[in-house]
């Protein structure tokens, strides 16, 4: 062979060679890219063909999140500061493992109220919220944290002492809005200044005075600096309490989802037993246009019935309609409490098709179901069809709780809370119990992916968590013989929980507490005229409203606090009738 056919040849076979990795390279799928799940999902049970990792845990009580268009994670914490340095987490993965190797906690904005929620990304800004105040930082290209500068968009203004719902949520339109809810102080408009919190019978207020500025959606500029609610317009009104909020670029509109009233049964005992009170009334995800009116604090809405239903406050008992019908029902009604704190739309090509502009809620689970087990924990997904959400939802990760069933909200492992999409599809989820993270991403084969997964999943419905319980079977006080036990868990286990160790963030535990062991005098008073303002129990701050409780007989309140110094303080000596009334003055 002569110089130049073996210099061909050579060629020919290396251009065979290039052309074949040149098809081996383009053959090659996204997933190829993507890291590898943990063995065990990171503890989730999520469909087949998905895998989970866990990019980083311990954050923080972390809030909502968003990432950006090169992968750097943004969460939002509950609380400010709490040694971290900032309530806002910044995290990014340099080595491609998944797992974030950079995580830098910054924001030192002047107001560091509790309960901060939102955060996104929009223009080239981080907005972010604290409970009272919408902020925003410019991303600076390539580097981790944003400018150290922040800007004020908008200011809560009004007087709120211990206000409920208060939590700042945003969501942007392509028109240069941004829509905020401002949510309401009570379960149905009821006096909260004569009556914190409200007591059995107390009735709504009519016309709701609250309506003027709070339970609603208003609209604002959303480059404006340094405004207030007056300089937005009203949106949409009747919507108690809104945490998960998105504007849907598919079809161009705004979708919530929005937490029920609570309490029936403790407000109205011989309206509303215990089990609907569990139950009852429905969480709605719901399209949210111009004047739309969920009929909030007059209605609720029935997710069994499947109507809106008149509240007991406004002479509602579970069965009268009255004008329900003037205002909008939801695409879909959740069963009661199981807390929807986040919404998002799936845009990316990651996932199999049938996810493509479908909604993802996670379900940060009730507090208040008792006596029946904690629901919710869980993340669902309702599939966009035909131009618009289905009624019916799936199961899309279950597993945060750990347990089954879950008796206290403190025994949880996780709480699922927000929600985010990567920039290569992979979907994220946060933990508010201890910060946290996880990347679902699928590894499947889109082809084969369907019935089989899916049926899969619906098993789960069958869990505690997530079925609607039985009446009796599923009562956890039907063998309950303590009378002081029966009337805590009907009054106190919403908040405090069966065990007496609260919620850990907005409810103070009872066990070892200084409020229980110390002066009981100063017990009775709280539990009989309520509290309000921020307190410290075992050295920890809370801040939020303990309503009143004096329509508690001074027998049954004896039996009450005997057995939570008994209980959760190890105190031998019990509280007597006598005790209440010299107290009382009764």
């Amino acid at each position: 062979m002569n110089f130049y056919k073996k210099t061909k040849n050579v060629v020919k076979t290396a251009g065979v060679f290039g052309l074949l990795t040149i098809l081996i390279i383009a053959a090659r799928t996204p997933e190829d890219k993507l890291p590898a799940g943990d063995p065990d999902n990171g503890g989730l049970a999520i469909p087949d063909g998905f895998q989970a990792l866990v990019v980083a845990d311990s954050t923080g009580q972390a809030r909502h999140i968003t990432v950006r268009d090169n992968g750097d994670i943004y969460i939002k914490l509950r609380y400010f500061g709490k040694g971290q340095g900032g309530g806002t987490v910044a995290m990014r993965d340099t080595t491609g493992d998944g797992k974030a190797d950079i995580i830098q906690n910054f924001g030192t904005y002047k107001d560091q109220s509790s309960l901060a929620n939102g955060i996104i990304i929009h223009n080239g800004y981080l907005y972010y919220s604290s409970s009272l105040v919408v902020y925003r930082s410019k991303l600076i290209p390539g580097q981790l944290l944003p400018e150290e500068k922040y800007e004020t968009i908008l200011t809560d203004d009004h007087e709120h002492g211990t206000h409920w719902h208060i939590t700042k949520p945003m969501a942007f339109d392509n028109q240069g809005n941004m829509y905020v809810p401002f949510g309401a102080p009570s379960d149905a408009c009821q006096d909260m200044v004569n009556s914190p919190g409200g007591k059995p019978g107390s009735p709504g207020i009519t016309p709701c005075p609250d309506l003027e500025k709070h339970g609603g959606i208003w609209k604002f500029n959303a480059d404006k600096l340094d405004q207030t609610q007056k300089d937005g317009t009203l949106f949409a009104t009747g919507l108690r309490s809104i945490l998960g909020l998105r504007w849907n670029t598919n079809d161009q509109n705004l979708y919530a989802v929005v937490h029920g009233r609570d309490n029936l049964h403790r407000l109205f005992p011989e309206q509303f037993s215990s089990w609907q009170s569990a139950v009852l009334p429905a969480e709605e995800f719901v399209k949210v246009t111009q004047g739309t009116n969920l009929g909030w604090p007059y209605y609720y809405f029935d997710q069994m019935k499947g109507k809106k239903m008149l509240n007991p406050e406004y002479g509602g008992d579970g069965k009268k309609e009255g004008e329900g019908t003037k205002y909008q029902n939801p695409i879909i009604g959740f069963p009661g409490h199981w807390a929807p704190n986040d919404l998002f739309f799936y845009t990316g090509d990651q996932f199999p098709a049938r996810y493509k502009n479908g909604a993802f809620i996670a379900f940060h689970g009730s507090t208040n179901r008792a006596p029946y087990p904690q629901a919710g924990y869980f993340v669902c997904f309702v599939p966009w069809v035909n131009g618009k959400f289905s009624e019916k939802w799936e199961v899309f990760a279950d597993g945060f709780a750990g347990m089954d069933p879950l008796i206290n909200v403190s025994d949880a492992k996780a709480r699922p809370m927000g929600l985010a999409q990567g920039p290569d599809g992979s979907l994220y989820i946060t933990d508010s119990r201890k910060g946290k993270v996880w990347r679902v991403m699928f590894k499947g084969n889109k082809k084969n992916f369907g019935t089989t997964q899916l049926a899969a999943m619906e098993k789960h419905k069958l869990n505690s968590n997530i079925r609607t319980p039985d009446e009796i079977n599923d009562n956890l006080d039907k063998e309950t013989k303590v009378a002081g036990q029966r009337i805590y868990n009907t009054y106190c286990t919403p908040c405090h929980q069966r065990n007496g160790l609260g919620d850990g963030s907005r409810f103070p535990p009872l066990v070892n507490s200084e409020w229980v062991t110390e002066d009981k005098r100063r017990l009775i008073q709280v539990v009989a005229n309520g509290l309000q303002g921020e307190i410290k129990v075992l050295g920890k701050p809370y801040n939020d409203l303990m309503p009143k409780h004096d329509f508690i007989p001074p027998g049954e309140m004896a039996q009450l606090l005997t057995f939570v110094r008994q209980q959760f303080g190890n105190m031998p000596d019990r509280i007597s009738e006598d005790d209440i009334k010299r107290v009382l003055k009764k």
